[in-house]
């Protein structure tokens, strides 16, 4: 962005999931350097803000700001709205925006539809914690997925397109239609693994290897460890889902111990129990740089809080992406009054 005369861009989401579909590889590549960078120091992420209502106490937004630094180089901030009323009506529960901002000069140079790159990286962060918590123990056969929604569908997808196979999958919902939809959507993907639906989490959790949590649970609703003796990996993205017994009964491992550590997440609860954070063994970043060895004689959760520099990231990708394509489409005279006098 020239300081002299500075120029806005919007990418809707139509570029952004061209930019991004078929790309997971590349995608992983980015958000397993994000996290490097933010363990080596050089980014900014402060505390998520939440806006919620108190006539609405299901809805929030959320506030993401962040500054990631390395390659990258850039400020931003995600704003990202969760209505679940949205999915009676016919419409995604999530919506969101990314502003990005150039580092020398302040100024925002790009918004980007964010729903999807809020997704990608969520689904990514997640196939990369999967590849690296099992290195060590024998590959997971058997994926159970809990919450049958968007989440779930593009974790699915970046498992497998960045290399997995599985021998079955299956689904736990509430819903029987959003099972039903899922089912759909696994058969059309191709996946080539037995797809198994299941009538409570008991019976998947027993009968996975490679467990996600991908619902809207406000409060814990797993609460037996013996549920997980046989040890799985257990990919715990939306984060309220476990009890604290569970957490305990586990090797834990974190995206950020300060942003997992409240909002009564799962972790949050276990530590308002304990009084204590002895039960996280680490974090992601410990297990990329062979900090944290993962045992595999007990239960390993993820809970990933989902950190905004990984948005700036994989944001700022699609917006080079876009650039490089002669597809930016930039906003005339988005800066108007220049002048000083």
């Amino acid at each position: 962005m020239s300081q002299q005369n500075p120029s806005f861009a919007v990418v809707p989401g139509a570029q952004v999931a061209r930019f991004l579909d078929g790309n997971e590889k590349a995608v992983q590549d980015l958000v397993e350097s994000a996290y490097r960078i933010h363990g080596a120091g050089q980014t900014v992420n402060p505390p998520s803000y939440f806006l919620r209502f108190p006539d609405r106490p299901s809805d929030r937004i959320i506030a993401l700001p962040a500054s990631i630094g390395g390659d990258v180089g850039v400020d931003g901030i995600k704003w990202i709205s969760s209505v679940p009323g949205n999915v009676a009506h016919g419409i995604p529960r999530a919506s969101a925006v990314l502003v990005l901002n150039d580092q020398k000069t302040g100024y925002p140079f790009a918004c980007l539809e964010s729903s999807i790159i809020s997704a990608t990286r969520t689904a990514s962060s997640a196939a990369l914690a999967a590849d690296r918590l099992t290195r060590d123990r024998e590959r997971p056969a058997r994926l159970g997925i809990i919450g049958a929604g968007l989440i779930a569908r593009y974790i699915h997808t970046h498992l497998i397109r960045t290399g997995w196979s599985f021998d079955e999958v299956g689904i736990f919902d509430l819903s029987g239609e959003h099972t039903a939809g899922f089912r759909g959507y696994l058969e059309r993907s191709g996946e080539r693994g037995a797809v198994r639906t299941h009538d409570g989490p008991e019976e998947l959790i027993r009968s996975s290897d490679l467990i996600v949590f991908a619902t809207v649970a406000g409060r814990p609703h797993v609460t037996d460890p013996a549920w997980f003796a046989h040890n799985p990996v257990v990919l715990h993205v939306s984060l309220r889902d476990l009890a604290p017994e569970v957490i305990l009964a586990a090797t834990n491992v974190v995206d950020d111990v300060e942003h997992c550590l409240k909002a009564e997440t799962s972790p949050h609860l276990a530590e308002r129990l304990t009084g204590n954070r002895d039960f996280v063994d680490g974090t992601l970043f410990d297990v990329l740089t062979g900090r944290l060895s993962v045992p595999a004689n007990r239960p390993v959760i993820f809970s990933p809080f989902g950190l905004g520099v990984l948005d700036l990231a994989v944001g700022a990708y699609v917006y080079a992406e876009a650039r490089k394509s002669g597809e930016l489409r930039t906003v005339d005279d988005f800066f108007h009054d220049m002048g000083r006098y």
